[in-house]
């Protein structure tokens, strides 16, 4: 079954980054019907432009100004950017360049147009795009990767999804030379998913150095399973800094890489929950001005944090997502400690209850359809 995504065809040319399976590809092909396409996952065409890429030039030849291409796969070729560069310039093509890391555009210094193209991301699929299909329980036992999503089995799909990332996006590419160390890492990474990052312990558990656990971590967010979400500091000295936490794109991931595919455990949900609700919010920013940056907060002085912290110009919106059913007061606990942040315009808990009201002293209780209403209808911030 194909889905409707919010993604927006931008104007200009572009990238469109996103995990494998995510549905770029599909996306590109109902978005642009009749736009050339070149797949670098073609061997021929991919040998071909690599070993000599002015080839590309002639390939686009017919391609009238103001037209679209397609590249998908782009990272493969990261020389072909300086003819799109050039083409964009001289004849006003315009490309939408579709890749599933930026790694190897990174490591080869690609300028990325220098600004003659826009970056986007792509996510897995959201309650908005999945419609009367939306299940929190399936999305948060098997994510909602497209590929994984609509497969006859799920479990067998999200099984090997991760050796296809090994073998696609690590092997093939060359990304990692310690390709057994990198394997151990991997459910380690899974196992502190929304948790504050421990290089050090990562290190001893995997049985690698501290600098190659770095290194990792960088893999992981090039080749956009990961993101780091960096703690808020007003004005902290150095030493008071909290490390980052780490989240994955999708909750099935997190589960497939630790080879958990039975039922959700309570243990596990929480963590599941706070991850997913982090994709929505930045699933949602990219085609909405939702915030300006996010953070978790977490002062040095107490024991309490808050999931996400939004700024929007000079205003903030805090939100804490539970997994939990029932609602109890105790679940305020970090949203009553961050009141005193000046201009903070919001307090929001989001729940997996069934009632939402607001509390005496301001804080908006909301299970997850409200807080997805607010979403979809830019009603998050007053």
């Amino acid at each position: 079954m194909m889905y409707s995504r919010m993604t927006r065809l931008p104007a200009r040319s572009f990238f469109l980054f996103g995990v494998r399976g995510v549905g770029k590809s599909s996306w590109a092909r109902t978005t642009l019907p009749s736009a050339m396409r070149l797949d670098l996952l073609d061997e021929a065409l991919f040998h071909d432009l690599l070993a000599e890429p002015s080839l590309f030039r002639e390939l686009v030849s017919a391609v009238a100004p103001g037209d679209w291409v397609v590249i998908d796969e782009v990272q493969r070729i990261p020389a072909l950017l300086n003819e799109v560069h050039r083409l964009i310039e001289e004849r006003g093509l315009r490309f939408a360049l579709l890749g599933s890391s930026a790694r190897k555009l990174k490591m080869a210094g690609t300028n990325l147009l220098a600004g003659r193209a826009i970056r986007k991301a792509m996510y897995p699929l959201v309650p908005r795009e999945l419609g009367a299909d939306f299940n929190l329980n399936e999305v948060l036992g098997y994510g909602s990767i497209p590929l994984v999503w609509t497969a006859d089995s799920r479990r067998e799909v999200l099984e090997s999804y991760t050796q296809l990332y090994l073998r696609e996006e690590i092997r093939a590419e060359a990304v990692v030379r310690n390709l057994p160390g990198f394997v151990r890492f991997l459910p380690i990474a899974a196992l502190l998913h929304g948790q504050a990052l421990n290089v050090a312990g990562i290190a001893r558990d995997a049985g690698v150095a501290r600098t190659t656990v770095t290194g990792y971590l960088e893999v992981l967010e090039d080749t956009l399973l990961t993101w780091r979400l960096p703690a808020f500091e007003a004005r902290l000295r150095v030493r008071e800094r909290r490390r980052p936490k780490l989240y994955w794109v999708d909750p099935g991931l997190v589960r497939a890489v630790k080879r958990q595919f039975g039922p959700l455990s309570a243990e596990e949900r929480g963590a599941l929950f706070e991850g997913w609700v982090l994709g929505l919010l930045r699933a949602h920013a990219e085609e909405q001005p939702l915030f300006d940056s996010i953070h978790y907060w977490a002062p040095v002085e107490s024991n309490t944090e808050v999931d996400f912290l939004l700024r929007r110009d000079t205003e903030y919106l805090a939100i804490e997502a539970k997994a939990a059913r029932r609602y109890n007061t105790a679940l305020l606990k970090g949203l009553r400690a961050i009141d005193g942040l000046p201009d903070l315009v919001r307090r929001v808990l989001v729940h997996d209850g069934g009632r939402a009201f607001r509390t005496e002293d301001g804080i908006d209780v909301w299970p997850v359809k409200r807080f997805l209403e607010a979403l979809e209808t830019d009603g998050l911030w007053p």
